[in-house]
């Protein structure tokens, strides 16, 4: 583009030249006085060039800088996605920086959206979990009001769903303040050296009666070896594995197992919490992490489920530097494989 222009204006100086030699030897022939030939000479050749340069910027106004101050002009939220052509055009660096500048704010935009989006599904979201326990509470009281607590076995049955109901608020409440501080990264995280084997087994002797009262079978692979040491937060990592345990026996099936196995890996340990559940449908997998969200929402807050606890686990491993993956075949059983260090020697 260069070239051409440089081109452009060489012959165009040649041109004005010679017919500014010639114009001066024509008038010179018939004035042999140089200054009436330079009078005569000099405002044509002043007109030419002015026609000329006017016609060439006003070409230029038309063909390349109306075209970039019309596209500005239509920028707008609705109508983000342009792209300004660059071909042959001496405003090729202004193009690239507005094309830029339009793609940057477009990018905002979606993100602003995406967003506002999340904002207004938490807050349905937590309106509805503590909406549920709150009607529970309001229904139980005017219960009790309408004459229920002068009957001992109706007051006593109505006042412990009113705990239960009470706890449930409070568990939302607590795990929704462990993961702000997890998204704030302000929940501590004390690493040390623990047997993952006497947490896993203390996590299975907190579900036990659950276990048994679908006749689960939770098993622990230890592979014939009496510990195996990592290192992490021991209550944060108690926290995770009971959340995936729990999950675990709450879609499982009756006369299911829950199984922990473990596999070597150099410098860390692979630790797979396996079932033959009820398995997840492959389009919810991808979402299985997210806030609130419920594989089967009626049968989840049935089991009083806040839908936080996955998030939440997802968060910690994170916390801890590790990854967290799951497969999963629907109607068969799910597999969450968890990475953590090896202790220090």
């Amino acid at each position: 583009m260069k070239n051409i222009t440089f081109r452009r204006l060489t012959i165009l100086s040649t041109l004005y030249y010679f017919l500014w030699t010639l114009l001066f030897f024509i008038a010179n022939y018939f004035s042999p006085n140089i200054y009436i030939s330079l009078l005569v000479s000099v405002p044509v050749l002043i007109a030419a060039y002015s026609f000329y340069t006017g016609y060439f910027i006003n070409r230029f106004i038309k063909y390349k800088v109306k075209p970039i101050y019309k596209t500005i002009h239509n920028v707008k939220p609705s109508r983000l996605a342009i792209t300004l052509k660059s071909d042959k055009d001496p405003f090729k660096e202004v193009n690239q920086e507005i094309t830029d500048w339009v793609q940057g704010k477009t990018q905002e935009i979606h993100q602003l959206r995406e967003m506002e989006k999340y904002r207004k599904d938490f807050l349905g979201n937590v309106s509805h979990e503590l909406k549920t326990p709150i009607f529970n509470i309001q229904g139980y009281i005017l219960t009790l009001l309408d004459g229920g607590i002068n009957d001992s076995n109706i007051n006593i049955l109505y006042l412990k769903r009113t705990e239960k109901s009470i706890d449930r608020m409070i568990s939302i409440i607590e795990d929704l303040e462990s993961i702000s501080k997890l998204e704030a990264g302000e929940l501590d995280i004390n690493m040390e050296d623990f047997n993952l084997f006497q947490l896993i087994e203390d996590v299975f002797d907190s579900h036990e009666i659950r276990a048994d009262s679908k006749e689960i079978d939770l098993q622990l692979n230890k592979l014939g070896r009496k510990q195996l040491m990592v290192r992490g937060d021991k209550h944060r990592l108690y926290q995770v594995f009971s959340n995936l345990v729990g999950n675990s026996i709450s879609h499982g099936k009756q006369g299911g197992k829950t199984g922990v196995n473990f596999y070597d890996m150099d410098n860390r340990y692979l630790i797979e919490i396996k079932d033959n559940g009820i398995g997840i449908r492959p389009e919810d997998i991808p979402r299985i992490f997210e806030r609130f969200y419920r594989v089967d929402k009626s049968r989840s807050r049935e089991q009083g489920g806040t839908g936080l606890g996955l998030a939440i686990v997802k968060h910690l491993i994170e916390a801890h530097n590790q990854s967290i993956n799951v497969t999963s075949t629907y109607g068969k059983g799910t597999s969450f494989t968890i990475t953590l260090d090896k202790a220090k020697k």
